[in-house]
């Protein structure tokens, strides 16, 4: 598995909420302290280098109008094609409990929910998901509190990057090892489940075992969107460097308006910062093959300053709690906020069909800096089962098999358009468009559903051909500056154990120095704690395990 997080940008948005960190930490840790497992000296980390990862088999019933490449660029569609079926009959033959998280406004429950009751008759059996709306501590407590209780769900979405210590002894004391049924030529008795490529695979390997079926998501990383009535007043979302950039916002930005130029999630924010100022992608390879963290970067403490600046003039949204930022940057409130990835688009096409979105491509903070651009972790975690017979796993596998059928499949039209003439009316292209019911019904749920099960990604708007060919081309041109964390695919146990507490105090200082609460040279003094209190540790565990073909990042200078 995976344990590096992208450190740079931090949002609910793109599972890198860590406001439940603590509450999670304690439970967690409380819970399992005396399972053993986990640590490197005890063979997680060599032993999952030697796991088989599961088959890759290639789905190719459809074929893509804009085709992706191996750098990283998505497939794209601009119709939807003739579904083909990828499964025989419905998994379920009974009810089954899930644990996932939404990014939606919540929909109905399911007695109320015509499109959830439709999604059960489809499974064979009642799906009971407990969705967690994306608020406050959100998932990261309520997995620690259900844990805690040892009253598992069937299913559980474990999540990369939330803040869950501990990792390979709670899967080792309360869930399934499911490498039998997995690795290797197992998984072709599960078609979709084979068709997940093998980075994806990596991300549920722990401690030289298979615990779930991995979460596939776009590999880009952030990006800052706005509309273009909004960003049309001063020229677009663009900007030659910082300067222009702060000119901007500030001609946005009226609060005797209550209008804003930025959403309050101000490492986000300081994340499209730092690109701009040419920061690595959490680490940077120096040419010795050391490693230097990006918060031991002058671009950072550039970033710090920058963004400070903004907050003094008033750019941003003054309520750290929002939550429906999508409606507030569609009435004009607010003008900008960073989302998971450029295809995050298609949620604000979801609930104004008349409005273009505009995507910030990383442009040189002072013109003479290269900016780069942070890809993404490529996954949103995996889903776990707990312990449980042969037969249940099985069924639970056929279950999670329906779920990540591939775009262009019955089964994925099923669980993200619904039913049709119910939920969606096919235009006369094909494409799948909401009804109203659909509209009200689907979106909270589908969230869920594709946090805890997806197939590999691909660009598709329907209806909108020209958003997908717009995300494509921005695609390309993020490529461009694009930099993949080199930790990607190493192991750090005390990453595993003390990352998520130590990475919160730089943050917590960092949102303390964005809002004026303290200075940007605070930050030298948490940076020496974050060091001392793991950082140097993780340093050189990564730099054991580093991957030998890791690109060396060259850091430019920062004009003082």
């Amino acid at each position: 598995m995976k344990r590096a997080v992208n450190e740079a940008g931090v949002s609910r948005r793109n599972f890198l909420g860590l406001a439940g960190v603590s509450v999670a930490a304690i439970a967690l840790t409380g819970t399992l302290s005396a399972c053993s497992g986990g640590s490197k000296d005890g063979g997680g980390a060599e032993a999952s280098k030697k796991v088989v990862l599961p088959t890759y088999k290639e789905f190719t019933g459809v074929t893509a109008d804009l085709p992706g490449n191996a750098d990283g660029l998505e497939a794209g569609f601009l119709t939807m094609p003739k579904t083909v079926a990828s499964t025989k009959g419905a998994p379920l033959t009974g009810p089954i409990s899930v644990l996932s998280e939404t990014f939606e406004v919540m929909a109905p429950a399911m007695p109320d929910n015509p499109f959830w009751q439709r999604l059960n008759t489809a499974l064979g059996g009642e799906f009971k998901m407990q969705i967690v709306e994306d608020i406050g501590d959100g998932y990261p407590a309520k997995f620690a509190t259900i844990l805690a209780g040892d009253d598992l769900p069937d299913l559980m979405w474990i999540p990369p990057n939330q803040g869950i210590p501990n990792v390979g002894p709670m899967l080792e004391a309360k869930f399934q090892d499911l490498t039998p049924y997995l690795s290797g030529d197992a998984v072709l008795e599960y078609p979709n489940l084979a068709a997940l490529k093998p980075d994806s695979w990596r991300t549920a390997v722990v401690n030289g075992k298979i615990w779930g079926a991995p979460i596939p998501s776009t590999p880009f990383g952030q990006v800052m969107v706005g509309t273009s009535r909004t960003w049309d007043k001063v020229g677009g979302l663009n900007a030659k460097d910082a300067d222009e950039f702060f000119d901007k916002a500030k001609q946005l930005s009226n609060p005797g308006k209550k209008q804003y130029a930025l959403e309050p999630a101000y490492v986000n924010i300081l994340h499209m910062i730092t690109e701009w100022l040419g920061a690595p992608n959490s680490w940077a390879v120096n040419e010795d093959r050391s490693l230097t963290h990006l918060y031991e970067t002058d671009a950072y403490v550039a970033g710090l300053e920058y963004a400070a600046k903004l907050f003094a003039a008033g750019c941003f949204y003054p309520d750290v709690n929002v939550t429906n930022t999508k409606a507030l940057i569609l009435n004009g409130t607010l003008g900008a906020v960073v989302t998971a990835g450029p295809r995050d688009i298609r949620g604000f096409r979801a609930i104004d069909k008349e409005v273009q979105m505009e995507l910030l491509v990383p442009f040189s903070f002072d013109g003479t800096i290269k900016p780069t651009y942070d890809m993404g972790y490529g996954t949103v975690g995996y889903t776990a089962f707990k312990k449980t017979d042969e037969k249940r796993i099985k069924e639970q596998l056929a279950l999670i098999n329906w779920l990540s059928a591939p775009f262009g499949t019955e089964e994925y039209l099923m669980k993200n358009f619904g039913e049709e003439g119910k939920d969606f009316t096919f235009d006369d292209k094909g494409n799948p468009i909401m009804t109203e019911e659909g509209t009200k019904n689907l979106p909270g749920v589908v969230s869920a559903l594709n946090i805890m099960s997806s197939p590999e990604s691909v660009l598709y708007n329907p209806g909108f051909p020209d958003d997908t060919k717009y995300v494509h081309e921005t695609e390309k041109k993020l490529l461009e500056f694009a930099w993949r964390n080199p930790t990607n695919g190493t192991y750090s146990d005390t990453n595993a154990k003390v990352g998520p507490k130590i990475t919160k105090i730089v943050r917590d200082k960092t949102v303390d120095i964005i809002t004026g609460r303290a200075k940007v040279s605070d930050h030298a003094e948490v940076l020496k704690r974050w060091k001392s209190e793991g950082g140097d540790k993780i340093r050189a565990e990564y730099e054991a395990d580093l991957n030998p073909e890791a690109p060396v990042f060259k850091l430019q200078p920062i004009k003082k």
